[in-house]
This record gives structure tokens, sequence and C-alpha cells, in this order.
């Protein structure tokens, strides 16, 4: 498995590398500490996220990963229990001050969830709720957020003419697809994924790893997998977290082919987790 794993890093990074250059950094955590109640399940959280990217946050179950991820536009404020110390900069801004505006963040940082969750709406309606929350109703301009949203998600030739359909009536991987239009249409800077293929097959999940490389070109992208393959596909850097403490940061290729911390080598060969 791990020979494997490498392999598929190293065809991954021949592509990525020749084209990479020095990146802005999006978001930047120094000294990020977050508890729920008594539990601390974030502890002293250096990490800098480079624009354009795909950053893989990999570890095992409860080690941190959903509430690092879901801290970069403060979804885990929704936990009455949850307090944070530290820094959390977005575009050098600190999200954690108080007067830094909530709404006008997830605006920017869309999110992605495991199992897909579109309304009970048409496929239309679904992707342009956002822009018609954020008071767009030219049906015009709404019909063109639509189409660029869905195309934008690799979705638009299979659904252009069953728009007015209910969106549960797409498959699985559709829907999660929908979902990925659903934030495209607002825009955004950053997409966050928080296990976005667990609930879907294997074609489905190939489909949404194509678009998430398609998609890095025009946006920042952190998503929390499982899968080491995919990691190990997708992305530019990997972070490994661990009993909610950072582990290792480094390009995919050095963390898979040749990890500074004897716990990621564990972890990454299937001695635990």
């Amino acid at each position: 498995m791990t020979a494997m794993i490498v392999k598929e890093v190293r065809e991954a990074q021949e592509t990525i590398t020749k084209s990479r250059v020095e990146k802005k950094t999006v978001f930047e955590a120094k000294d990020l500490n977050l508890w729920y109640g008594e539990d601390q399940a974030l502890k002293n959280i250096h990490i800098a996220i480079a624009e354009n990217n795909v950053t893989a946050i990999i570890g095992p179950s409860g080690c941190g990963k959903s509430t690092f991820v879901k801290s970069l536009n403060r979804m885990v404020d929704l936990i009455p229990s949850v307090r944070m110390t530290g820094q959390l900069l977005y575009r050098g801004e600190n999200i954690l001050d108080r007067k830094y505006g909530v709404e006008e963040l997830r605006t920017k940082v869309g999110m992605v969830f495991q199992k897909p969750n579109p309304f009970p709406k048409s496929i239309y309606e679904n992707v342009v709720y956002g822009p018609v929350i954020h008071g767009i109703r030219d049906k015009k301009m709404l019909r063109e957020i639509a189409e660029k949203s869905l195309k934008g998600a690799a979705l638009w030739d299979e659904v252009k003419n069953r728009l007015h359909e209910n969106a549960y009536g797409l498959s699985g991987g559709q829907q999660q697809r929908l979902c990925i239009a659903r934030c495209l249409a607002v825009e955004p800077d950053v997409i966050l994924m928080d296990e976005p293929t667990s609930a879907l097959d294997p074609i489905s999940t190939m489909k949404v790893e194509e678009l998430v490389q398609e998609l890095k070109k025009n946006y920042s992208i952190v998503i929390v997998t499982h899968n080491m393959q995919q990691a190990a596909r997708i992305s530019d850097k990997t972070a490994f977290f661990l009993s909610g403490e950072l582990v290792e940061y480094d390009d995919t290729s050095v963390v898979f082919s040749n990890p500074s911390d004897q716990r990621t080598e564990d972890y990454i060969t299937g001695r635990f987790g």
C-alpha cells in the first residue's frame, strides 16, 4: 500500500512541481487553540495555507481535522461551548476578532460537507439560493450565474435540460457536485471540503477529484480526507494532525515519501489510525 501511495504522489507531484510558483498566503494560524468546554481539540496550531493550492488535512478520527477546517470559516461558532485563543488570519486579518463579520467570511470561505446536502428545491433554485439571499433578483443574471456555476462544478451538461426538477432526483455524486456549484455561485475565495467523497462511489469520487484539480486554478481548497491515496493524488500540501496537534506539514511528496516525524510515517503506513 505504501509503495503504491508513494508512486501516486511522485506522478502527481511531477505535474504540480513543474508549474509551482511562490504563492500568497490565504490562511495563517498562529498559536491557535480551541476547546469544546473543558476538552481541548486544537493545540498550538501554526500553519500557513497558500492560495490556489489544494491542502489536504489527514489524521485519525478525533484528531481535530474537521474542527480545524470548520474554524477557517468559523462554523465552529455554532457550538455554544467553543472557545478559541491565538490568531487565525484570513488574507492578513484576524477572523477571531469579534469585529470581523462572520457572514462576510462565510461568503468568501465556502464549505462542502461530507454528505451531499441539497435543499428540497429544484436544481436551479439550489444554485441561485446564495445570490438571491444576497439580493440579486435579475432573472437573466441569475440564469447566467446558474450556468456558470454548474459548468464550474462539471455538472451543466448532465442537468441543463432538467434545471427545474427536484435536486433530490440527482445521484449522490451529482448532488455533491450540485453543492459545489451552490458554493461557487456566491464567488468564494476559498472552498473547504470535509470528506466530500466519503459517501460516494468510486466513479463519482474520481469526478470530484478531477473537479478539485480544475477548481484550484481559481480557488484555494482545503480538504479533509481519510483516504491516503486521495490526499496523494490531489493535494499540493498535506497536514497531519494527531490528538489536536499539527505533527507535520509539508509538500505532499515529502509527507508521503520522506516524513520528518515517525508518527507521520506510522500513520501513513497503517500502523495506527
